[in-house]
């Protein structure tokens, strides 16, 4: 069985005050081409559908369209909610849309049942579970000690009896620990919405939402798809895609990832301005389309700078400087920061300042272990 995992399409965003309807519109019809080109027996649709809870008409209409055009073809479509999302608005006409092989995660009630599809290997049981809280689970489970993420999700897959020995696929929208993450996601305080990746152990594939890059965590195949666009300069050197996902006997599974093309890429200039403005610069590239974070490194200030940038560069999201002006400007807010930081984020930033890059959430519990011992035995 070919399965195509799609998450984040966060439908309705907006970044940096820019619509991104368009471009949605445009990936999801790529999405369909590339479905009628491959085949596959189902769509996963890992959560976030919309950006927000109550979505704007123009993102509904969008999804009804996409959806529509998947009921068209003969596969089944897996979609759960997000944290984005309204569990109960995702969950609307579950029943109806059931016929159509349009699968929706009902709000989470205690229970989860599978959907059984069969291929030429047997029987494959999908499980479907919207983003959950811990203040969810605790509800139905009144009498289990639950303080953590992975205390609720360790619970709930206990509680569904699986059959390991058939392929089993889980779809959720959790954060699991050791992922990735970039700025366009929710980040919670602390990184206290991981997931231990070891919940998942008796799944064939996990089927993950909510991190923006595609990645595995734990094994290959407890894997975050990654969002269809870019939604941050950080996810700048990313390259989209869709993770093809061939299920053949039970422990064998063979993974695809197909390239998606936007239609105006998220770019990072810098230079100095007379230098970027240079037909020679932009000349042959997309980057007249594309959405740019531009830095100039001129010394001076330039008068009315975005609008003259514009002229040539229409889609600037976001403009700074880089000069001896930025950078002592940096240092002193820096320095006189420093009191209100705590030990941790003071670390955070001299790791920073040496590798390029901050801590990572495995490195940060590291170092807040050590802190506490010092602080401890002090």
């Amino acid at each position: 069985m070919k399965l195509m995992h799609l998450s984040d399409l966060h439908l309705g965003k907006r970044v940096n005050e820019f619509s991104m309807l368009e471009d949605q519109t445009y990936i999801l019809n790529k999405i369909i081409h590339i479905i009628d080109e491959e085949q596959p027996s189902g769509i996963i649709l890992a959560g976030d559908i919309y950006d927000k809870p109550i979505p704007p008409a123009e993102a509904v209409e969008l999804f009804d369209d996409f959806l529509y055009k998947l009921s068209q073809r003969d596969l089944n479509v897996f979609i759960i909610s997000g944290n984005h999302d309204s569990a109960e608005r995702i969950a609307f006409g579950s029943r109806l849309f059931d016929k159509a092989g349009i699968h929706l995660s009902p709000v989470y009630n205690g229970n989860i049942s599978p959907i059984e599809c069969t291929d030429d290997f047997g029987k494959i049981n999908i499980y479907m579970l919207p983003f959950i809280k811990p203040v969810h689970v605790r509800r139905f489970f009144p009498d289990e000690e639950i303080s953590s993420y992975t205390d609720a999700m360790s619970i709930v897959i206990n509680n569904i009896n699986i059959d390991t020995d058939i392929r089993n696929i889980l779809v959720t929208h959790q954060f699991v620990t050791g992922s990735s993450r970039t700025e366009s996601e929710d980040i919670s305080v602390g990184g206290s919405d991981n997931v231990d990746s070891s919940v998942f152990k008796d799944f064939d594939y996990v089927a993950l939402g909510h991190i923006h890059r595609s990645q595995s965590c734990g094994n290959e195949y407890i894997r975050y798809c990654g969002t269809p666009l870019k939604y941050s300069f950080s996810e700048a050197n990313d390259t989209k895609s869709i993770t093809v996902i061939d299920i053949k006997e039970k422990g064998n599974i063979e993974l695809d990832f197909i390239p998606l093309t936007p239609l105006r890429d998220m770019v990072e200039i810098k230079g100095k301005y007379n230098d970027i403005m240079l037909k020679d610069f932009y000349e042959g590239s997309t980057l007249k389309n594309d959405y740019l974070h531009i830095t100039l490194t001129d010394e001076d200030d330039i008068p009315d700078v975005i609008t003259k940038l514009r002229v040539v560069y229409k889609n600037i999201m976001k403009l700074d400087y880089d000069n001896q002006r930025t950078r002592n400007s940096a240092e002193i807010n820096l320095i006189n920061d420093m009191e209100s930081k705590s030990p941790l984020e003071l670390f955070d930033i001299f790791y920073e300042s040496r590798n390029g890059q901050h801590l990572s959430d495995v490195q940060k519990d590291f170092i807040k272990n050590i802190i506490e011992d010092i602080w401890r035995n002090k």
